[in-house]
């Protein structure tokens, strides 16, 4: 029994170092130093405006919608892969190939070096967001199998701690290296800011072999053939059947999608808006994203501490007021505003607070509604699609709206519709509030 516990401990610590592995992508590539260079290679003489193979469209948008795409892809993708992971036994296995695919695209992002190279950066951005979305699909399955329910929303919430922790460590080694590039022999900041995008893969591939390593592949290895492609659908089938048999679970996966459609969007795309439009120089948006993550590490843990005592619903509640506050104070930003640098700061703060427990609490809330014993993969994967589709619709929309209106303040302010919405759907789940 003792052997047992410190195996399943051992796969615990494991599959947490998966997001001090993977979290690199999220913090630099799609929130900090990415965006800022793409808007930097991709704006020029005072214009905003790129050629995308024909198109003429606002580099804002353009990127807004890469982000789109890369989300409908594995829309259509993970529930397949899945399915196809717990009938196959090879969680383990995708779970490396989408690493992989991610870590290798965010190498390639080295080549694109203005608006002449402009389809790499797109490309890129799509083929490492599939990636790295991708691999979450099985990375979350995981979860309910090696962690009894008691412990999940700690291990859960000290996943999150890891990468925020892992992530801000390796920016700000990015950011001396990009600073004091002449230092390290590179001739300007834009060759160093790309070397950067592989020093990202490295760590993203690298520290990821603690968790192959460390983590268990159950059952046997079945060769994958043709009919398992449509098993997987038909397994798709079986499990939502079964969901209409499990309490709370589809009116949480309701709330789970407006929240979703509101937070990812505003990690995602709030580089842009604060840069574009408040006027937020480097240094500003990179001290703002400091503050995100360093409080994003204790905001984990508070929302865990919170969720033993109010329950994970209500603790979710009290995020989705607080997600609201924070859409209504970004649109009320201006970039002529005095004091907008420190409303920003002060913004980034709430968002920081927020952002890793509310995605914590959701994450094991969810887990702990499942079965013990089941297709975790294909149960997570409609985590995975709600999230996604959400993220799709989020994006786009948020994009639309800028080139509809011509204003981003239009777009933040759109984002507090779900976050209304959503706290109004989770008052509605029905759960035994002593175990969640």
């Amino acid at each position: 029994m003792q052997q047992n516990k410190k195996k399943d401990s051992k796969s615990a610590r494991a599959w947490m170092f998966y997001d001090w592995a993977n979290s690199v992508y999220s913090l630099v590539i799609s929130t900090a130093i990415f965006p800022i260079y793409y808007a930097s290679v991709t704006t020029t003489d005072s214009s905003d405006q790129v050629s995308f193979f024909g198109w003429e469209v606002t580099n804002t948008v353009l990127y807004s919608y890469a982000l789109s795409f890369s989300f409908l892809i594995v829309v259509l993708l993970s529930p397949v892969l899945s399915s196809i992971a717990d009938l196959s036994s090879r969680k383990k296995a995708f779970l490396k190939q989408f690493c992989y695919m991610g870590a290798g695209a965010t190498a390639l992002l080295f080549f694109f070096d203005g608006v002449d190279t402009l389809w790499i950066g797109i490309l890129g951005t799509i083929v490492a967001s599939v990636g790295f979305w991708g691999s979450q699909v099985f990375y979350n399955a995981f979860l309910p199998e090696i962690v009894p329910k008691k412990d999940q929303d700690r291990v859960s919430g000290k996943g999150f701690a890891l990468g925020y922790l892992g992530s801000s460590i390796l920016m700000i080694l990015t950011l001396a290296f990009i600073q004091f590039h002449d230092v390290f022999g590179i001739a300007n900041s834009g060759m160093a800011t790309r070397i950067s995008f592989v020093i990202v893969a490295i760590w993203w591939a690298g520290f990821a072999q603690i968790t192959f390593n460390g983590l268990p592949e159950s059952g046997e290895r079945v060769k994958i053939k043709s009919h398992h492609i449509w098993d997987g659908y038909k397994q798709l089938k079986v499990t939502w059947d079964k969901f209409q048999h499990m309490t709370g679970i589809k009116t949480f996966l309701v709330g789970f999608f407006l929240l979703s459609t509101g937070v990812q969007t505003i990690i995602l795309l709030a580089t842009p808006f604060g840069t574009k439009v408040l006027g937020m120089g480097e240094v500003q948006m990179i001290s703002t994203i400091l503050i995100i993550q360093f409080l994003a590490i204790a905001g984990a843990q508070i929302f865990s501490r919170l969720s033993g005592k109010i329950g994970n619903i209500r603790a979710i509640i009290v995020s989705l007021i607080i997600w609201t506050t924070i859409t209504i104070i970004g649109w009320s930003l201006q970039a002529d505003d005095p004091l907008v640098e420190y409303k920003f700061y002060f913004m980034g703060g709430l968002v920081g607070l927020v952002m890793g427990g509310v995605q914590s609490l959701a994450r094991s809330t969810y887990s702990k509604m499942l079965p013990v014993e089941g297709e975790h993969a294909t149960f997570f994967s409609f985590y995975d699609v709600t999230e996604k589709v959400a993220i799709v619709i989020g994006t786009f929309f948020f994009g639309f709206i800028e080139e509809l209106s011509g204003d981003m303040h239009n777009s933040v302010l759109f984002l507090a519709v779900f976050f209304l919405a959503s706290t109004l759907v989770m008052t509605r789940v029905k759960y035994n509030f002593k175990n969640v």
